[in-house]
This record gives C-alpha cells, sequence and structure tokens, in this order.
C-alpha cells in the first residue's frame, strides 16, 4: 500500500485544524517526509528543536525563538546550518511566531519547507505526530462492514451474499455508526491496537443487494458516520444447519481470537438462519464483549452460581 507523506498532503489534511500557513513559496511541497523506522538514523518523527537526536519535523516555539535571540551571530548561524543541513524535511513554527528573516532565507536556499501556525507548539507536537504515526503504521485491508456498535468497534465478516451490508444497514437504522463498507483499511498504531477507517473512495457508502450504493451520511444524517474506530470484535456470519448450530458449545458460543498484524482480535462465529435477528444478536455481542473487558464474564458466573446450588442441594 502506498504511503503519500509528502509535506503538501500534510498542510491540505491539517491546515484548517492547526491553522497552518506556508512561510514564503511552496518550494519542497513535494518532499516526502522519511519514516525514522526506515532508516539508520537517530531522528525520530516529530519533536521540539532538539540539535542532538533531530526530528524530521522540526516544531519550534517561544522557548526556541527565545534562544535564538540570545545567542551570538556566530552561535545562531551554527545553530540554524544544523537546523538545514537536511535532516529535518518540515520545520514548523508555532505560538503565533513568524518565521526569522535568516531561516526564510535558509528555507528558500535548501528548499526545505517552512509552515507558521497560531496554535502552541504542545498541539502542533500532538496533531503532527498522531498523523504522521498513523500514516507510517503497518496496515491491511480487510473484507467486511466495519461499524461502531455501542462504542465498540466491530468488524462484519463472513462469504458474499450472507447478509454482511444488510445487517450493517439495519444496525444504521437502529442507531450506530458506520465506519467502512467492503474495503476498510486497518493500522496498527500501537503494540495492541488496530485502528480502523474508510478508504476516502467509499466513505459515507453501503453496497446492499437490491438497492445498489447507499449514501449512509445523506439517508441517515452525520451521526450516522465514524470516521474512524478501533478494532475490538470481529462477527463472522456463517449459514449453519440445525445440527451445526447444536454443535456449538452453549456456555462460550462460538467465540476465538483471529491474529491480524500480530495483534489478537476476538471473533465470534454468529449463526444465520431464518427467524434469527442479526441485528439484536449484533447489539448482544458488543454489549457482551464491553462486559468482558471490564472483568465480567456471565459464563463464569453462571457455573459459580450452578457450582453453590449443587453444594447445597
Amino acid at each position: 500500500m502506498s504511503i503519500d507523506a509528502s509535506v503538501g498532503t500534510l498542510f491540505e489534511t491539517l491546515r484548517a485544524k492547526l491553522d497552518l500557513h506556508w512561510a514564503g513559496s511552496h518550494m519542497g511541497q513535494t518532499r516526502s517526509i522519511k519514516n525514522p523506522e526506515s532508516e539508520a538514523t537517530r531522528t525520530s518523527l516529530v519533536g521540539h528543536l532538539n540539535l542532538i537526536h533531530p526530528n524530521r519535523v522540526q516544531v519550534l516555539g517561544n522557548t526556541e525563538i527565545q534562544y535564538l535571540e540570545r545567542l551570538s551571530a556566530s552561535a545562531r548561524r551554527d545553530l540554524i546550518d544544523h537546523l538545514f543541513d537536511g535532516t529535518s524535511d518540515l520545520i514548523v513554527l508555532g505560538d503565533n511566531h513568524l518565521p526569522p528573516e535568516d531561516i526564510k532565507q535558509r528555507s528558500e536556499a535548501t528548499s526545505t519547507p517552512l509552515f507558521h501556525s497560531s496554535e502552541s507548539t504542545a498541539q502542533l507536537v500532538n496533531y503532527l505526530q498522531y498523523y504522521l504515526t498513523n500514516l507510517f503504521a503497518e496496515k491491511i485491508i480487510l473484507h467486511g462492514v466495519f461499524m461502531e456498535v455501542f462504542s465498540v468497534g466491530l468488524l462484519i465478516t463472513g462469504d458474499p451474499s450472507v447478509g454482511k451490508s444488510e445487517l450493517a444497514l439495519e444496525l444504521v437504522a437502529r442507531g450506530h455508526r458506520l465506519v467502512a463498507d467492503d474495503a476498510p483499511v486497518f493500522a496498527k498504531t500501537s503494540p495492541d491496537t488496530l485502528s480502523g477507517r474508510c478508504p476516502e473512495i467509499l466513505r459515507d457508502f453501503l453496497e446492499v443487494r437490491g438497492l445498489g450504493i447507499l449514501n449512509i451520511r445523506v439517508m441517515f444524517g452525520d451521526s450516522a458516520i465514524k470516521q474512524a474506530r478501533n478494532l475490538r470484535l470481529i462477527l463472522k456470519l456463517v449459514t449453519m444447519t440445525e445440527e451445526q448450530m447444536h454443535a456449538i458449545d452453549r456456555l462460550h458460543g462460538a467465540r476465538t481470537t483471529q491474529t491480524i498484524l500480530g495483534v489478537d482480535i476476538p471473533e465470534i462465529t454468529l449463526p444465520v438462519a431464518p427467524g434469527r435477528n442479526l441485528a439484536v444478536l449484533a447489539e448482544a455481542a458488543a454489549r457482551h464483549h464491553a462486559l468482558l473487558r471490564k472483568g465480567f464474564d456471565s459464563a463464569k458466573l453462571f457455573m459459580e452460581r450452578q457450582a453453590r446450588f449443587m453444594e447445597n442441594s
């Protein structure tokens, strides 16, 4: 999967949220921000000015500007030489500072992109770090419909025509939210977290056989769409015979674990059969999973109660 790590794309994505402005010309907008993890360097992604452990994106604010102003002319030149030695792919000034003329000139001379913003440097570092961490995260596309059900990121999977989209549509009608249909993209944003979102071309749309492509945002409103959600549970729809359904563990259900990008995600196999209300079952699965994460295990409680009953009988 190609990664668009260009400075120009970063600017267009975050300029409204971070009040970003180009300083001078737009030279360097096609420059790509390098992923430090793919290099044998001591650089990191985003941070305040650090010449010992430089960042691919250097953020300067009140502290850095005041420090520059206290330096002698030669020391200031040396620091700016370090700043523009090719290590940094982007320099951002925050705290409503405009770039000093010597920094602006060096930016133009080296084609190093230079932004300024009214936002605090802490805000800039947080948002830029989040954006780039997600951009460079290991990613995978999974087939299914990704939903938010009772605040649980729920991926509905199954064979074609098993009823994934119909279930998703009913869940949306019941007040839950669609993240992505057909090809959600999941990124490993931490050792135990997969964040899922929708490819831009598919955003807001849900395909339902017989009805075609539906725009969920237009039909149900903005509240029916969720931009991103962490994957917490997989619901696998499987058409089963009566005999297969009777073979399922009646105490714990058909609950297993699927490993995706090294992250273990609980998976529930949900039988599809006439007369079963899949939307209610999906809601129950999400609620039950949330209780398990809080340490409440219904099966364990039932077994303990049964053991006490047998002891007292």
